[in-house]
């Protein structure tokens, strides 16, 4: 009999295991917050994920349950130069190593380089997803190119008169000469 796996309520140890595998290909509008951060969400974004699971036998610390992680969506956001929309594409790849409870991750967390998390029976894969494309999301999304020109120039003419009327405070320098010393 073949066990069978869900995302939502993952058992991590069972899933690692039988060397898992879950696949999605699922609506942006599954991931709430991850919605709430879109600029014209619609149907037809999606989520592309997979997840893998190992069994890894380390000499110190016995068996490790492993997962890792893949997925990519392209997200919609307003590009901060132009203002104007932007689909900003996003990847996440990450390997997560399970540990018996939360006390054993966080003090294992300054002591190694791999991610942990706490080993659990009903472990929301979809959760870890979300939050892995939420850190992916650009602080200042932007085109790489714009489509329109932009254009920086003040709008406000008193602005623009005080600074043509304002002296270079590095002219004075142009009048000084600069004499080398004899050798």
């Amino acid at each position: 009999m073949t066990k069978t796996f869900h995302p939502d309520r993952l058992d991590v140890k069972a899933f690692a295991q039988a060397g898992g595998h879950l696949a999605g290909h699922e609506t942006l509008l599954k991931y709430e917050r991850l919605a709430e951060e879109a600029q014209g969400l619609h149907p037809d974004l999606r989520v592309d994920w997979y997840a893998d699971a190992e069994l890894r036998t380390d000499a110190g610390e016995g068996v490790q349950h492993w997962l890792h992680l893949r997925a990519e969506a392209t997200f919609p956001m307003v590009c901060q130069r132009c203002l104007l929309p932007v689909d900003v594409p996003l990847l996440v790849e990450r390997s997560f190593r399970f540990v018996a409870d939360e006390a054993t991750a966080e003090a294992l967390d300054d002591e190694v380089e791999e991610d942990l998390l706490a080993l659990s029976r009903d472990f929301d894969l979809h959760a870890l997803i979300e939050d892995e494309l939420l850190m992916a999301l650009p602080v200042v999304p932007r085109h790489e190119e714009c489509p329109t020109p932009v254009t920086l120039a003040s709008s406000d003419e008193d602005f623009a008169q005080a600074s043509a009327e304002k002296p270079n405070p590095f002219a004075a320098l142009a009048s000084l000469r600069v004499e080398k010393p004899a050798e």
